[in-house]
């Protein structure tokens, strides 16, 4: 792996499971589009896919399993002297399926990113798409955040929309949420790689040094990549 330069910013991820939203970091990554090191891929569970993605690019692996810890806070505490270590300037959450504590949360304010499947702040939480079919939605979609101790209630900096459609299952609704995800993280990741992004004392997201009124809105491409 090509050695970290003064313009790339180091990061790390973490993933629970297939690493979807890792690949396309990672994609980004190699393309010269994103300018990013991933300095590391940690996942709480031994048998996260994602963790093969990783090593086959290179990128150094590992697992810190949650089942091994007496408590959350044990956890974290393993996982934040590990994250440490590696010096990263960004942590990003990437399908990594553990609540973090706010003592955690708070270590990495305004350094640390997650993104979730629906237009928060509808639907924090698990299942998503069913919940938005549920509820008679016309559109769902995406939310890149700053993370904080509200479990997905974090300042919101970036969405994508995506159409219901009337045949529409949980599944369908999901992939076609997911497309629009691997354009979107990268896009916020590269945002504050730049240092046009942060997060002010008082929660405000600035965006080119201005304060984000609202979550900027990424235009639907139904033609991926586009």
């Amino acid at each position: 792996m090509t050695a970290a330069t003064p313009e790339r910013l180091p990061i790390v991820v973490l993933i629970s499971g297939r690493g979807s939203n890792l690949n396309a970091i990672i994609d980004a990554m190699e393309s010269g589009e994103l300018p990013v090191e991933i300095r590391a891929v940690i996942s709480n569970r031994p048998e996260a896919q994602g963790l093969q993605r990783a090593a086959l690019a290179g990128i150094r692996t590992i697992v810190i399993d949650h089942a091994c810890h007496q408590d959350r806070a044990a956890f974290d505490h393993t996982l934040t002297t590990t994250i440490d270590a590696l010096q990263p300037g960004l942590v990003v959450l990437a399908g990594f399926m553990r609540i973090l504590t706010p003592e955690f949360v708070e270590h990495y304010r305004g350094r640390l990113l997650n993104i979730h499947p629906s237009l928060l702040p509808a639907f924090p939480g698990l299942h998503t798409h069913q919940r938005a079919l549920d509820a008679g939605c016309r559109e769902h979609g995406a939310s890149v955040h700053f993370v904080t101790a509200t479990v997905d209630g974090g300042p919101v900096i970036a969405q994508t929309r995506v159409p219901v459609h009337a045949d529409d299952t949980a599944t369908t609704l999901a992939e076609r949420v997911l497309l629009q995800e691997h354009r979107l993280y990268p896009l916020v990741i590269g945002w504050y790689a730049q240092q046009r992004l942060g997060l002010a004392p008082d929660g405000q997201v600035l965006l080119d040094g201005k304060p984000l009124e609202e979550p900027r809105q990424l235009e639907y491409c139904s033609e991926i990549p586009c």
